[in-house]
């Protein structure tokens, strides 16, 4: 009989330390702060021509900025702790898709600015 409470105790005990390792390291992560703000910003220009640009934020905090430039110009603020990120900034025909985000037990923060010509229509997802 006590082989058998110690058998099945075993896989019990093994699991339970597992939950309790797993609670104690998302502790650890809470006081973990990220900020979007302290990372260095990068900078991608992509060529257009065309009269109507979609955008596609996937909602990541994005500012669009009208200026006298001919090409777009995309600046991206992305900063992480923990996880595993996930980073999108491209141009397919007339869409323009930016994303920036991590997943998995993860810290992360983002931003951009996207500079279009003046006389651009932009349509936008929200």
């Amino acid at each position: 009989m006590k082989e058998t409470r110690t058998l099945l105790w075993r896989p019990v005990s093994k699991c339970l330390l597992a939950v309790v390792a797993l609670s104690l390291a998302s502790l650890g992560l809470v006081g973990c702060t990220t900020e979007a703000s302290n990372a260095d910003p990068e900078i991608k220009t992509f060529p257009y021509s065309g009269e109507t640009l979609i955008l596609k934020t996937n909602e990541v905090a994005t500012d669009v900025v009208a200026t006298d430039r001919e090409d777009i110009q995309v600046t991206r603020w992305f900063e992480h702790t923990a996880g595993f990120e996930r980073l999108t900034w491209e141009l397919n025909g007339d869409t323009l898709e930016i994303d920036a985000g991590c997943h998995g037990i993860a810290i992360c923060d983002a931003r951009f600015e996207v500079e279009v010509p003046q006389d651009l229509n932009v349509e936008r997802d929200w």
